[in-house]
């Protein structure tokens, strides 16, 4: 891993390989403490990571596929590649100075880019870089940048936005009429066991996805599944459907409780959602 500034030529310090995702969490874990929080930004700070070399694991390619519901082929989901930088942005939003903590930050939504399609036989390099930190009704707002090259050409490219929650008078929950949620193309069973598995393969070991503790200890009655499981699932519902380069954007809504019953609903013009059994929005996805 090699870290350098992002704005600036400097002196790189580096380290072989993906830093290891259990001792970032620890880091994000104490840090929560107080007392050892240390200092936040209130910028970004100028630096970007990188890890040259990333090789695919088939058979962490096939458990992936799996959990998600895409077919088994040496062809990696759009998604895929997410899991595989995952370590590295961990790596930069648990770095000192990162604005927001790790700790209750909510992923309100991610776009992912592929230029052409990429398969197990191609060695990956990974960037990552923070930007765009901004502020929102519930706190501040940042988009987390990975981008993905084979030989020096970009070949993948995810933007996921992360939100920061402060409070702040005045600022509440949006309360407004609901629209009718649309007719439901495929109803999909979700069971708690998704939220360990996906954890598993994807190295998200956020407790409020696994354990019921650690869901409460943020506010959720009991686990949640992940974001990024939710975005699979739909892709993975829409395979045979997307073009070898495309953009496919979601909005993560109202999360997803372990167990339940989602509705998946594809939209003209490109537009796909999830719902629960009573209408209310757990995702919004759009096909480019």
């Amino acid at each position: 891993m090699t870290v350098r500034p992002a704005l600036a030529a400097g002196r790189a310090s580096s380290c072989p390989g993906l830093p290891a995702p259990g001792a970032l969490y620890r880091r994000a874990a104490l840090g929560a403490l107080p007392g050892l929080g240390g200092r936040r930004g209130a910028d970004l700070p100028a630096v970007e990571f990188t890890v040259a070399g990333v090789r695919i694991d088939r058979a962490h390619l096939a458990d992936y596929d799996r959990v998600c519901g895409f077919r088994l082929t040496d062809r990696l989901p759009a998604t895929f590649p997410h899991v595989l930088g995952f370590p590295l942005t961990l790596r930069l939003m648990t770095a000192p100075g990162f604005p927001i903590p790790l700790t209750g930050v909510v992923h309100v939504g991610n776009r992912i880019t592929t230029r052409r399609p990429i398969t197990a036989d191609e060695t990956l390099d990974f960037t990552t870089y923070a930007e765009n930190l901004r502020p929102h009704d519930r706190g501040r707002q940042v988009d987390v940048v990975l981008v993905g090259s084979v030989d020096g050409e970009e070949v993948w490219r995810g933007v996921s936005t992360y939100l920061g929650r402060e409070r702040k008078a005045g600022a509440g929950r949006d309360r407004g009429e609901r629209p009718e949620a649309p007719a439901a193309t495929a109803r999909w069973r979700v069971e708690p066991r998704v939220g360990t598995e996906y954890a598993r393969v994807s190295g998200d070991h956020n407790p409020i996805h696994t354990s019921r503790l650690g869901a409460r200890l943020f506010g959720f009655r009991r686990p949640i599944a992940h974001g990024m499981w939710s975005k699979a699932r739909c892709l993975a519902a829409l395979e045979t459907r997307l073009p070898d380069a495309c953009t496919v954007e979601v909005a993560f809504k109202l999360p997803v409780p372990l167990p339940s019953t989602v509705n998946f609903t594809l939209l003209p013009d490109g537009g796909f959602a999830l719902h629960d059994s009573r209408g209310r929005p757990h995702l919004a996805g759009l096909l480019r």
